[in-house]
């Protein structure tokens, strides 16, 4: 699930919380009772949120560092974020986010490029980032991919071009 998600489900239950210690200082036996054991749910309720939240953020640094490590393993690339343009990012198939990746290689030969696109949530926030291999662009010519993220994403999201490779 995206971050911005696991934060709102995080004060949610922070609330519920807050709420249940309220309701635990009336004097009235039955109130209390109730009250504790909603304070009980809803303390677990934060745990379960605040592990989801931390499992989402791992899952994310893997797949940073999956990215850097496909990078940096092709040798004698150059450097191409210039020749990539990603067009407006859309709902894929199973809440995934797809963005059209236009690659245009202005070199006389048949190259391939390795394109890091990251996915961003409106306030700047990273919540996906993926590798996608474009091969054979021809000399002076271009060539389309489709840039997939790995985790479902909700919300508006923007991408672009973390790095680029061509080799």
């Amino acid at each position: 699930m995206a971050r911005h998600g696991m934060r709102g489900m995080a004060r949610g239950a922070a609330i519920v919380v807050a709420a249940a210690a309220v309701l635990s200082g009336c004097s009235d036996g039955g109130a209390s009772g109730t009250a504790s054991q909603a304070a009980s749910a809803a303390t677990k309720a934060a745990s379960a949120a605040a592990s989801a939240a931390s499992e989402a953020g791992a899952a994310l640094a893997s797949a940073s560092t999956e990215a850097g490590r496909k990078l940096d393993r092709i040798k004698g690339g150059a450097h191409a974020k210039a020749d990539v343009k990603l067009g407006a990012t859309a709902d894929g198939s199973g809440g995934h986010k797809a963005a059209p990746v236009t690659v245009t290689n202005p070199t006389s030969e048949s190259r391939t490029y390795a394109v890091q696109v990251n996915f961003k949530n409106t306030k700047g926030d990273l919540l996906d980032t993926v590798v996608v291999t474009v091969p054979d662009v021809p000399g002076g010519g271009s060539k389309n991919a489709t840039a997939l993220s790995n985790r479902e994403l909700s919300g508006a999201v923007t991408t672009s071009v973390a790095r680029a490779v061509r080799y």
